[in-house]
């Protein structure tokens, strides 16, 4: 996250001030169910989990919470439609898009 944090930090330094912009982090989960252990009750909420994490460790490493927003899109979007193992995983990740505030 250091690392991430460190390009993030730099980019930044180098987009004008009055360019708005944001680093929106998508949260992704595969499209099995969730078990009661889980802590989640639904893939929505572990995905938005997923990306919230990321944003308050990239805060914590000092990029502005105000360019920074967290998005969950549950098991809607999978980049793999297999079944395997490795399937779901590749499924269960995290994006980051520059863009536009």
């Amino acid at each position: 996250m250091a690392a991430l944090a460190g390009t993030i930090k730099q980019i930044a330094g180098e987009i004008p001030a009055n360019v708005g912009w944001m680093l929106r982090v998508d949260g992704h989960a595969d499209r099995q169910r969730l078990t009661g252990r889980s802590g989640y009750a639904t893939n929505w909420e572990l995905s938005a989990a997923r990306a919230i994490t990321v944003v308050k460790a990239l805060i914590a490493e000092g990029v502005p919470a105000e360019h920074l927003a967290a998005a969950g899109f549950g098991e809607f979007q999978p980049i793999d439609l297999g079944t395997s193992d490795e399937a779901l995983r590749r499924n269960r990740r995290i994006e980051l898009k520059l863009t536009e505030r």
